[in-house]
C-alpha cells in the first residue's frame, strides 16, 4: 500500500496534522537531519499501523517534504481502520 505524506520537521510532537495537497500532513518531533525525520515518520506509521518498521519504507522523497511511503503486510481497509479515515 501506497501513502502519500507531506512531512513537517520540528514540531513539538509526531502527529497526523490533517491533509495538504492530495497528501497526509505529518508532523515530525524530529529534525531533518541525517535522515533522523524519515526514521521518525517510519517508527510513527509502523506503530500506528501495527507493522513492523522493516515493512514501512520511504519509497520517493527521502529529501524532500512530499513522500510516498509504501507499506507492505496490511490491507488498505486495515490501513483506514488504523488511521480512523474510514
Amino acid at each position: 500500500m501506497l501513502l502519500k505524506i507531506w512531512a513537517k520537521p520540528r514540531a513539538s510532537r509526531t502527529k497526523i496534522a490533517g491533509e495538504r495537497e492530495g497528501a497526509l500532513a505529518v508532523a515530525l518531533a524530529a529534525p531533518p537531519v541525517d535522515g533522523e525525520a524519515n526514521a521518525e515518520l517510519v517508527k510513527f506509521f509502523s506503530k500506528l499501523l501495527g507493522a513492523s518498521k522493516k515493512d514501512v519504507t520511504v519509497l520517493k522523497g527521502a529529501t524532500g517534504r512530499a513522500k510516498t511511503l509504501l507499506v507492505s503486510g496490511i490491507t488498505t481497509e486495515e490501513a483506514l481502520k488504523s488511521l480512523s479515515l474510514k
